[in-house]
């Protein structure tokens, strides 16, 4: 998708890279609401990659259920490598642990989620936006005005 920032200035966006734990899934599990997110995101064009250490161990499961690609990374260099992977420069990142600055590194776009897990101070200076959960990041590009009054100059 491309978005006209009121500077003028155009951002094409179209791959979403998610961190699982904390991110995508509190303790575990997702929201039906945020399948539901992602399902009308990817009728909308968005590609999506599941980055995740796999610390509960049900990344592959997860990513099977959302139809999403999967990438396990078991530290930030790996995340960066994983990102790398993505066939595309216009990258939606979206964490909240230090292990996601490798994805940050690549991406065009840097979303932090302040959900019950927490979130690492280290990564806080390297987003772009802060949103309280998965689904308002989301609702950024569901609801196209959403993004662009935030990142309006």
């Amino acid at each position: 998708m491309e978005f006209v920032l009121n500077t003028g200035k155009k951002i094409e966006l179209d791959s979403i890279a998610l961190d699982l734990n904390g991110t995508l899934a509190v303790g575990g599990l997702i929201k039906e609401t945020t399948k539901q997110r992602i399902s009308l995101l990817k009728k909308k064009g968005f590609d999506f990659f599941l980055i995740s250490g796999d610390a509960r161990g049900n990344a592959s499961k997860i990513a099977e259920e959302l139809g999403i690609n999967l990438f396990i990374a078991k530290n930030s260099r790996e995340k960066l490598t994983a990102v790398k992977k993505i066939p595309s420069k216009n990258i939606i990142a979206i964490g909240n642990a230090r292990i996601d600055l490798g994805m940050f590194k690549k991406a065009k776009l840097k979303i932090i989620t302040l959900q019950a897990e927490g979130i690492h101070t280290s990564i806080i200076l390297k987003a772009d936006i802060i949103v309280p959960n998965i689904n308002d990041a989301l609702d950024l590009f569901i609801d196209e005005k959403r993004f662009l009054s935030t990142m309006k100059k």
